[in-house]
């Protein structure tokens, strides 16, 4: 899952993505709504976490923006303003859902994936091939009824894994599903966290790969 929050008060932009990663989700941070929008037009996101009181182009107008977007991305509008009638306002501008400020963190987390499992085209909330179930909302996989102890990066990676299959996804394409726009693009990391992976789930092997094109589970 990848998230975009977009929060002018950055040291609470970084407490949050930094929680978000803790559970697994790639995030990008930006500050204004400018940036907002030129992250939109430039990566593809599940859910977007947007503070109402912006800079640059103010939360209600980018709200109406995403709104208005043909690749449909779930908004969680955040507010200092808490009232029936700024709940109301936020949602009539297009947000999915809205929270107020102060905010529980496990709450914000469980509306964040609720949203995905909401968006159009979302994937099925069990996973299943070749053996192996992932519930992306419990945090758990199994193969062949084994419960496997994946760290949050190889749980991710097995999830993008699943959802593609039988299709092939290239190692640039787990970069930017899996990690965010600071992970480097001539990294190892995703070859070192299928390698890991590959360990994790035992034998027959279930992840092929093909050089050039890239990984996939094996049905």
């Amino acid at each position: 899952m990848r998230v975009l929050v977009v929060e002018d008060a950055r040291p609470l932009a970084e407490i949050v993505a930094e929680g978000l990663r803790d559970q697994g989700m790639a995030v990008d941070v930006v500050h204004d709504g400018i940036e907002a929008a030129v992250s939109l037009d430039t990566h593809a996101y599940d859910v977007v976490v947007l503070d109402r009181d912006l800079p640059g182009i103010h939360g209600d107008a980018l709200c109406q923006m995403i709104a208005s977007r043909d690749d449909r991305v779930m908004v969680l509008m955040l507010t200092a303003a808490g009232t029936p009638g700024d709940r109301v306002s936020g949602l009539v501008l297009g947000a999915d859902d809205y929270l107020s400020k102060p905010f529980h963190f496990p709450e914000l987390v469980l509306r964040i994936r609720a949203l995905a499992r909401r968006r159009p085209c979302a994937p099925a909330r069990t996973l299943r091939a070749a053996g192996i179930e992932l519930d992306p909302m419990r945090r758990t996989a199994t193969r062949d009824g084994v419960l496997l102890g994946l760290s949050v990066k190889e749980f991710a990676v097995l999830e993008a894994l699943l959802n593609a299959c039988p299709a092939f996804m290239s190692a640039e394409a787990l970069l930017e599903q899996v990690w965010d726009e600071n992970a480097d693009p001539f990294t190892n990391t995703v070859a070192v966290t299928i390698s890991r992976l590959r360990r994790k789930l035992g034998d027959p092997a279930v992840i092929t790969t093909v050089p050039g094109v890239g990984y996939r589970i094996a049905t």
